[in-house]
């Protein structure tokens, strides 16, 4: 169970209100380890999401710090916190020269959510802390997501703005309305690859070349990658070697997954953490760049760029 914002929380893991006693949260707990087990035929990844949920809030203390928008680990707990990074958290850690990076990530959807929030809690009423865990929670979905989503973006960010010097990243695409941009597209010798950065709140698979699964909730987010990749390769009049869907680590059982192909461009699902060697090594298959092209379609990509 991660700590996103549009996860599953303990207390629907548990099937029970926010509210329920701590004599209905031992019942729904002891019941749902039961049904879930593994060893009588349960759902091995709801059995771990049923004990990860009792960690949670399955005492008084922890509930309560949970509540109070903390996460608790044997450890101690810790303060789980959404808000914007500082700007120069974006810069790379390391002394050696970073990517040269371009456009905000995260900013469009932070904006966003922001507006949304401040209207589902009410025009006027005062927000002392729009990223307040507690809060947060209590959001619709649809304004979680949002969110989610922006942390994404900005932790992909944090990867490719590491990958060196040789590597060029525009963040917040323009390809048409707002909610259409392209996240990332990084350009470098390994290729050039246009990235969305998504986090659904659930593992997924690909099924039929597109990304399936409980909380994928219909959305069709391969098409609408190729699609919008497709916008800025016509205006740019250049070709992308890769289609990158970028997912938590703990969304996708394998390190990446090749999904097909849109206009000579391989679509893949991959991991976060994976996302830096896949760029370094390149996506096999996937077109290469190098020489002179590689200036050629930089100066290209440059004129054509705008952000959201």
């Amino acid at each position: 169970m991660s700590d996103s914002p549009v996860s599953e929380s303990p207390y629907e893991a548990l099937g029970v209100p926010s509210s329920a006693s701590e004599d209905e949260l031992r019942r729904a707990y002891r019941r749902l380890l039961r049904e879930t087990h593994p060893d009588t035929g349960g759902d091995p990844t709801r059995f771990i999401a049923v004990q990860r949920a009792w960690e949670l809030i399955g005492t008084p203390a922890a509930r309560a710090d949970y509540d109070r928008g903390h996460t608790y680990s044997p450890g101690g707990s810790e303060r789980v916190s959404w808000a914007p990074p500082p700007r120069a958290s974006s810069a790379p850690s390391s002394t050696r020269p970073g990517a040269r990076s371009y456009g905000h990530p995260g900013g469009w959807r932070r904006e966003r959510f922001l507006r949304l929030l401040q209207e589902w809690v009410g025009r006027g009423v005062a927000i002392d802390d729009p990223y307040d865990p507690a809060l947060v929670r209590r959001a619709p979905r649809e304004l979680r997501r949002i969110l989610a989503d922006a942390l994404a973006e900005e932790a992909t960010a944090r990867l490719v703005s590491e990958l060196g010097i040789g590597y060029t990243v525009w963040h917040d695409v323009a390809t048409g309305e707002p909610e259409d941009k392209l996240d990332h597209v990084v350009l470098g010798p390994t290729g050039l690859f246009a990235i969305l950065s998504e986090d659904f709140g659930g593992v997924v698979r690909v099924r039929r070349g597109e990304v399936d699964g409980v909380s994928v909730e219909g959305d069709r987010p391969l098409h609408a990658l190729a699609s919008r990749a497709r916008v800025i390769a016509r205006a740019a009049r250049i070709k992308f070697g890769g289609l990158l869907l970028v997912v938590p680590d703990d969304e996708l059982e394998e390190p990446y997954v090749v999904a097909g192909s849109s206009r000579g461009a391989l679509m893949a699902v991959v991991r976060r953490s994976v996302l830096p060697a896949l760029l370094r090594d390149g996506l096999p298959g996937a077109r290469t760049v190098g020489g002179t092209e590689l200036f050629d379609l930089r100066t290209r990509l440059q004129t054509v760029i705008t952000f959201v």
